[in-house]
């Protein structure tokens, strides 16, 4: 089978969710069999150099990268409020990336063309006019829904009021994209459910899957107890959620365990927190080695009031056996079970009461730890998702 991917940025390196998400289904199709190309949006915020990519990859792949300029315009945003367009999917339309997408549906015939995320849609008239490839849309969020929760959470009106304006059109947008593509890949069964009333269009869910045997190797010493969070800080509601538990939670939890540390860790660490001046608390930045961080840490936060889709790196922690406390938002969309292979806060009591009984109890962090992985082993082997896209893929060519 021949598969195109528009992607809305560079699957390698896969270093944080989203390209992880999409390198997972790229790797799982070369190594199937099947002939891949890859055109990714190269931007100033996730720049990636041709020439940094290892040979193989790019072999593999075909992958070639396309700048398009994807900076904030005030002046092009404040005209926006008086359209009913997307800001957010406007940014990504850009002739230069047409151009390429229309010479390489020239060149080459494809069965699948697969749209990585909602803002890849705007190609959809133009794989039309130049392929009868059956087009596929991998949701790895329901777009709006990330911004609707963040300006729930804003406190600020007029910025409120602005962010439900980007979540209206952004819905507007996806509701009227999904009934133009031939099948959707959603990332969760809820979001899966969530388009299946949207369209008629066949559906099916597919969450983010890792090779778990990448997460047996021997860790080094764990640091008992220790909390830590890992992700990328450029994503807002990341941000938020990091400001949140520090102001609510951490002064309680430092208060009654004074030599307990909490370590963050991620890329695009924004000013503010490499600035902090929080006692016990770690600002690392972008780790070298995220998988050997993982192992040296024991108890991972996740406090997340806003986004959508499912978190690349709760499953990663579950991978590694960590014990992890989330928001249900932060959980939503892994199949897991509070006190089981999860534990689940929503509020700072909450908080202090699940890092409170971690802290004390290494017995119960190794149980949840160990149930954690076999749920991976289960539901989120990389291995058994691909074989059901392709599943899928045949399907819909007939």
């Amino acid at each position: 089978m021949r598969i195109l991917f528009l992607c809305n940025k560079s699957p390698w390196p896969a270093k944080e969710g989203g390209p992880m998400a999409m390198n997972m289904l790229i790797e799982g199709a070369a190594k199937a069999g099947h002939q891949v190309k890859v055109l990714a949006v190269n931007s100033f915020k996730y720049n990636i150099r041709s020439t940094d990519i290892p040979l193989t990859y790019r072999k593999a792949t075909g992958i070639e990268l396309i700048d398009v300029d994807l900076r904030l315009k005030p002046i092009d945003a404040l005209l926006n409020l008086f359209t009913n367009d997307s800001y957010h999917v406007q940014r990504f339309i850009s002739e230069k990336f047409r151009e390429q997408v229309v010479d390489t549906l020239k060149t080459y015939e494809f069965d699948i063309v697969q749209l990585e995320t909602l803002f890849m849609c705007p190609y959809i008239d133009v794989i039309r006019e130049y392929s009868k490839a059956k087009i596929v849309l991998r949701t790895h969020n329901i777009e709006h829904l990330i911004w609707q929760r963040i300006s729930e959470e804003t406190k600020n009106p007029v910025k409120r009021w602005y962010l439900r304006h980007l979540s209206g059109t952004l819905r507007n947008y996806e509701h009227n994209a999904v009934v133009k593509v031939d099948g959707i890949v959603a990332i969760t069964r809820g979001d899966a459910e969530y388009f299946k009333h949207l369209s008629h269009i066949q559906v099916i869910d597919l969450p983010f899957g890792i090779e778990p045997e990448d997460y047996t190797r021997l860790p080094p010493a764990t640091e008992f107890p220790s909390l830590f969070s890992l992700g990328s800080m450029n994503w807002i509601p990341n941000q938020e959620g990091i400001r949140w538990f520090l102001e609510h939670v951490w002064p309680d939890v430092h208060r009654q365990f004074p030599d307990l540390k909490y370590y963050l860790a991620g890329r695009e660490m924004p000013e503010w927190m490499h600035t902090l001046k929080s006692e016990n608390v770690i600002v690392l930045g972008e780790v070298e080695d995220a998988r050997a961080f993982l192992a040296s840490k024991a108890i991972m936060i996740v406090p997340l009031f806003s986004g959508s889709g499912i978190r690349v790196k709760i499953i990663e922690g579950m991978a590694a056996g960590k014990t992890i406390i989330s928001t249900a938002i932060g959980a939503e969309g892994i199949g897991c079970t509070h006190h089981e292979n999860i534990l689940i806060a929503n509020s700072p009591c909450e908080f202090f009461e699940m890092i409170s009984i971690c802290c004390t109890n290494s017995a119960l962090c190794t149980k949840i730890g160990n149930q954690a992985r076999l749920l991976v082993e289960k539901e989120y082997n990389t291995t058994i998702l691909n074989q059901k896209l392709h599943a899928f893929y045949k399907q819909l060519t007939g």
